[in-house]
């Protein structure tokens, strides 16, 4: 019985991860994310190297750990002025493309 509803948890987690469209995500992101968080060189975007230091590396970024960053400025639950009005007319399925988008990149961060 616990080995049956873990795997029902594990496969509805995975379902919504499978749904995000990373190409609307990438779309979205050169859009409204690139001015800060990518070096861009032609139509090229670094997403490792962001405009300042301070910004964070969007790529390569857990999925979950994006997704919940931008629900919480969306929310209010995190405050930067700059991420909420961002955020604010972008739809639950934008965050979830988005964040889908950017943990599918190669980053230079390191988990331990």
């Amino acid at each position: 019985m616990t080995k049956t509803i873990t795997l029902i948890a594990l496969l509805t987690a995975s379902l919504g991860a499978m749904a995000a469209d990373k190409a609307a995500g990438q779309k979205l992101a050169d859009a409204q994310c690139a001015a800060c968080h990518a070096k861009v060189t032609g139509n090229d975007k670094d997403w490792n190297v962001p405009l300042d230091p301070s910004y964070p590396k969007l790529a390569g970024q857990k999925q979950d750990y994006l997704l919940q960053a931008l629900k919480d400025y969306k929310s209010g639950a995190r405050k930067n002025a700059i991420m909420a009005g961002q955020v604010e007319k972008l739809s639950k399925k934008d965050l979830e493309n988005l964040s889908a988008y950017f943990a599918s990149l190669k980053g230079t961060l390191s988990y331990r």
